[in-house]
């Protein structure tokens, strides 16, 4: 039964106990022990009870009560929790915030003062929001989790894959408490699948190779990872050799890096020392490691002690904050992509198998660890020169370097 403002003058406060009385709608006015009279507005929403506070009487009559309380009604109506709405108001958010700004929403509340806030940063920042940022939060569905989980995925990084995958999952349960979304997309995304998929091989192109190159070089991650990286298109050598480099390997004045056999893959009693012949590029890539190495005997001395180098998946984990516009690829494809560019360019497949230390096995191996030495460097220093030209077209600067090496 409707109240009447005559009716309401009458109500008492009770000594000890709160009472309210209904008006109509899920109109309440609510009476403290102490007399002070609030109006509220009950209501049900996706199956759970709540309610918001309209304000004082007499401060508010009953007939601006009942005007509010039909505005709350009618966002009700609309899928909107006038509840949760004013708390997202007092936080600076919207009631349909995009997924960047509840993202950093959920990192102030949750993530922030936790453990290890860094790498949930760098998901947001380097996958999450590039993909989904700009868009609502309440539109996100599971096929757009998919596409860049998968994506993650495919460019050999199903671990990685599985975090953004979590944070995104996070992220959602953390909206579904505030009410803002009805379900979780990410949770929709079953993680068996994740670490299931077969890696493509592939090369890139050189409009690629240039993509690849300026964004390394204009990311945040390590000087050395960026050079390492350089170094290892440029080279055609395997991620490990050049982590566990040491100067005592590297004759500037001949150009050369002779790489150990302990430190080569292959068969067991078959391996064999490589020399790689530096470009001009390569050599001062590498004169800029040994500035930032300091006094370690290391190339790429690791974070914790400059005796031991970095972790074998720290070049990936670096490569994997990434964010390409293009088909996923792996370290090991940079190989595989100068292998192709040098032979599509008419460079002889025994120099460039040669310069890939795909090695003959017994003492005829052993004996031809400098064989095509002038051809090697040709085509070595050919290989710079191109990737320059590439990366010139795009004005992109990736470091000064010089034509000669004192």
């Amino acid at each position: 039964m409707a109240l009447t403002d005559a009716e309401i003058r009458t109500f008492k406060p009770t000594p000890g106990k709160r009472y309210s009385k209904a008006d109509t709608g899920g109109l309440l006015l609510d009476i403290t022990p102490g007399g002070v009279r609030t109006w509220l507005y009950r209501y049900r929403l996706n199956g759970k009870r709540e309610k918001v506070v309209i304000g004082r009487y007499p401060d508010v009559s009953l007939k601006e009560a009942r005007a509010e309380r039909d505005k709350l009604a009618a966002k009700v109506r609309a899928g909107i929790s006038p509840s949760q709405e004013r708390k997202l108001t007092r936080t600076g958010l919207s009631s349909e915030p995009t997924v960047r700004e509840f993202g950093d929403r959920y990192y102030k509340d949750q993530v922030e003062r936790g453990k290890d806030p860094k790498q949930v940063r760098r998901y947001l920042d380097s996958e999450i929001y590039p993909a989904l940022g700009d868009r609502k939060l309440r539109e996100i569905t599971a096929l757009d989790v998919q596409a860049l989980v998968y994506r993650k995925r495919d460019n050999g990084f199903p671990a990685a894959a599985m975090r953004i995958r979590l944070v995104l999952k996070q992220i959602f349960d953390y909206a579904i408490e505030l009410q803002l979304v009805p379900m979780n997309p990410a949770s929709m995304v079953a993680p068996r699948y994740i670490g299931k998929a077969t890696r493509r091989r592939r090369n890139l192109s050189p409009k690629e190779i240039r993509e690849y190159i300026r964004v390394v070089y204009r990311s945040n991650m390590r000087r050395q990872f960026k050079l390492a990286l350089h170094i290892i298109l440029l080279t055609l050598v395997r991620k490990s050799m050049l982590l566990l480099a040491e100067w005592k390997e590297f004759d500037f004045d001949s150009g050369e890096w002779t790489i150990p056999k302990e430190h080569m893959k292959g068969r067991k009693g078959e391996e064999h020392e490589h020399t790689v012949y530096m470009s001009t590029q390569v050599k001062n890539l590498f004169l800029e490691l040994r500035e930032l190495a300091g006094e370690s005997d290391l190339v790429l001395p690791g974070r914790s002690s400059s005796r031991k180098p970095f972790a074998r998946n720290a070049l990936n984990k670096a490569l994997e904050g990434l964010t390409f516009n293009m088909d996923p690829f792996t370290i090991h494809d940079l190989r595989r992509t100068a292998s192709t560019q040098l032979s599509e360019h008419g460079w002889a497949e025994n120099v460039i198998e040669k310069a890939l230390s795909h090695e003959k096995g017994g003492v005829a191996g052993i004996y031809n660890r400098a064989e095509y030495a002038v051809e090697r460097k040709k085509m070595l220093q050919w290989w710079a020169g191109y990737v320059d030209a590439i990366v010139t077209e795009e004005k992109v600067v990736v470091g000064a370097f010089k034509r000669e090496v004192g």
